[in-house]
């Protein structure tokens, strides 16, 4: 708390509380070609989001999207000052771009909680092998964010003791999404250009639908979990939110590469796009093939607002010369089951993740679980885990993997026989839930069998298609409902199909422009 209020009052003292340059809803070529001109600076733009965290995170609309701000932000911004004036070139290709990174990810010189409360004083040694990409291309990372314990989170963001609510910008009284709530809600409220979020079961796509940004889940292994707190190593994943896709696609150009530390990134060799960003074109939804996923968004399941809005969705689609398969279907998809996220996997996964991390408190699942520092809706799920039989000897997680490989199989026939190139539906079936309303919001995944409590059990939650096959999927902002949130057009492509689809956001955000700035957090003032 102390080095926020010293890096609060350094901010205010200045003799500007923002820069010449104005930083809401800025880009990354905007920001860069200012620092290239010496319009503005490293530091005055460092300086003019740490102003408006200041000024909005813990105060005035309580956005409550952060846990630990870098009090060490505006030095590292004056070396790339310092750098880009000796040489004349910028760093790297996030040269003095302020990202945020969800605090499930190791950064040197900041705490990492994973949202629990006893890790909140827990520093690490080293970088998350993505925060070292991140620092090599010139991010300044300038703040962690908010998520739900470990990452168990759904339809809402609030079930971490260290974080509490993270609010919607759009609507304050509504939630932001889960896991990654905390860098949804600072992206869409512009406390930085750039962020990096987690998604195992939706928690990248659910909060940037929310927050109306782009957000991708890329396949497993395109990007290293390495210093990430797991959730399920089979599904984990990080990924890239932005407020275009175009910066989404940058940002997966830095992040996505082949990495010792995680086997699973092994499997990227030869499938890594020589640039993600290079193939982004308005027109790239001419001739596309796209299959309707109604299967999983049926009138029963599906907010009817939703439902309308993604009718207009189609049409914008088909406009931009999309080719729909309305009649699409899995036909597997209505007998298969849901693949659990199992307590033995989580138990494994989290073992391996302490056991590089010495010194880190309550250093096991027993040793958490028998805390009781946990948020109560997370106690009984680390009880479980504490008991739980190995991996290799647990039924739920040998049958959770053959059925996952039947879902690759299922979708993999059907979407050769209609010929589809992606398939596209909502990112959530529901509006986003008021925050601590218990009785009508998706509750947490029950760990052991992965089935919904709550009465909304019939699912919000959309996203477990991409996680349940470990293929990438994104969501793109496609309109405004209700009380002024934002909605998501989820769109699902093959094993390392993330240059498809990016295209193909790409194009609809062009047609299309629905992002824009929520209105609780409007520019600051020229002074303190």
């Amino acid at each position: 708390m102390a080095n926020w209020l010293c890096l609060a009052a350094a901010i205010l003292l200045s003799a500007s509380a923002r820069a010449a340059f104005p930083v809401e809803e800025t880009s990354v070529a905007a920001v860069q070609a200012a620092y290239l001109s010496g319009k503005t600076t490293a530091v005055e733009v460092t300086r003019a989001h740490l102003a408006r965290i200041t000024a909005y995170d813990k105060q005035g609309p309580l956005i409550n999207a952060l846990v630990t701000v870098n009090g060490q932000a505006l030095e590292e911004a004056a070396a790339l000052d310092a750098q880009l004036k000796r040489s004349g070139r910028l760093s790297g290709p996030l040269h003095g771009i302020p990202v945020l990174v969800k605090d499930n990810i190791d950064v040197l010189g900041l705490p990492m909680s994973s949202g629990f409360q006893g890790w909140k004083n827990f520093y690490p040694a080293s970088d998350a092998t993505l925060v070292r990409k991140l620092r090599a291309a010139g991010a300044i990372i300038i703040a962690k964010a908010s998520l739900s314990e470990f990452a168990r989170g759904g339809g809402d963001n609030i079930n971490s003791v260290v974080a509490g609510f993270a609010r919607n910008p759009y609507n304050t009284a509504y939630a932001t999404g889960g896991s990654s709530g905390g860098t949804g809600a600072g992206l869409a409220s512009s406390f930085a250009i750039l962020g990096i979020g987690t998604d195992t079961g939706g928690s990248v796509r659910m909060p940037a639908a929310h927050n109306a940004l782009v957000g991708l889940r890329p396949t497993v292994g395109l990007v290293s979990r390495s210093g990430m707190v797991p959730l399920n190593s089979v599904r984990d994943t990080a990924g890239p939110m932005a407020r275009s896709v175009y910066e989404a696609a940058l940002l997966l150009d830095v992040l996505a590469g082949v990495d010792a530390q995680d086997p699973a990134t092994a499997r990227a060799q030869g499938h890594i796009a020589a640039s993600y960003t290079k193939g982004l074109k308005a027109d790239a939804l001419k001739g596309a093939r796209l299959g309707v996923l109604r299967q999983v968004f049926t009138p029963d399941k599906t907010d009817p607002r939703v439902l309308a809005n993604f009718q207009r969705t189609l049409a914008e689609l088909r406009a931009a010369g999309a080719v729909l398969v309305e009649d699409f279907q899995v036909p597997e998809l209505d007998t298969l089951p849901r693949a659990p996220q199992t307590a033995a996997r989580f138990k494994d996964d989290l073992t391996q993740f302490i056991a590089r991390h010495p010194g880190i408190p309550y250093p096991s699942v027993q040793a958490i679980a028998e805390s009781r520092l946990l948020h109560p809706l997370h106690q009984a799920g680390f009880d479980q885990a504490a008991a739980a039989r190995p991996v290799k000897e647990d039924p739920e997680t040998i049958e959770g993997l053959k059925t996952e490989q039947a879902y690759r199989e299922a979708f993999t026939r059907a979407m050769d026989a209609a010929k589809v190139d992606a398939l596209v539906f909502p990112t959530w079936a529901q509006l986003p839930a008021i925050n601590g309303d218990r009785n009508t919001q998706l509750m947490v995944a029950e760990p052991r069998t992965g089935t919904q409590a709550g009465p909304t059990a019939l699912g919000s939650s959309l996203t477990f298609v991409g996680s349940t096959l470990q293929w990438p999927a994104l969501s793109v902002p496609n309109g405004y409902l209700g009380e002024g949130l934002p909605a998501g057009l989820q769109i699902l492509g093959r094993a390392w199909d993330e240059a498809r689809i990016l295209a193909y956001a790409y194009a609809y955000e062009q047609a299309t422009h629905y992002r824009r700035a929520p209105a609780s957090v409007p520019p600051l003032p020229a002074s303190p």
